[in-house]
């Protein structure tokens, strides 16, 4: 190849890293802001950030929220001027050849401890919108069985 076929190379291959470098820093942006925004009760944004279709799926089996429902259980936290805090770390993001859609999975620092939160997001004509996040508590492998244990005993009616 000749110094200038590469030169284009070096070109297109430099502006496609940069663009992916900055859709993931618009992504990251983003899920911190929605997670920023449940920290400071900012209902607005928290919930604005989701599709009118979305799925909150939370940590007890039971808690498979539509946006309307999440939003009624959600309230009291929000009105009483803090919701939660969770800070995302270790964020791992993966873009759809299209453009269109995101997955993700994170771990947070919560008062539960450390949990894993992942999610889908689409791209529309006003921004990035939360299609689903589902959040869940880790356990370590070391005392899996001693919860197990725990999550029985606590699950079987009393007598």
């Amino acid at each position: 190849m000749k110094t200038r076929q590469y030169f284009l190379l070096l070109i297109l291959f430099i502006g496609s890293a940069s663009n992916a470098f900055s859709q993931h820093t618009e992504l990251n942006t983003c899920i911190d802001q929605w997670h920023q925004a449940a920290a400071t009760a900012n209902s607005k944004v928290f919930f604005g950030s989701m599709a009118e279709n979305s799925i909150y799926i939370g940590t007890d089996a039971k808690e498979r929220w539509t946006k309307a429902g999440f939003i009624t259980f959600a309230k009291p936290y929000f009105d009483a001027g803090k919701a939660w805090d969770f800070k995302p770390y270790d964020r791992d993001l993966h873009v759809s050849p299209d453009g269109r859609y995101v997955w993700f999975s994170e771990l947070l620092t919560t008062w539960m401890g450390v949990c894993r939160g992942s999610g889908v997001l689409r791209k529309t004509t006003s921004g990035w919108t939360i299609e689903q996040y589902h959040l869940s508590v880790t356990v370590p492998n070391e005392i899996i069985k001693d919860f197990i244990t725990l999550v029985d005993q606590f699950s079987k009616p009393q007598k």
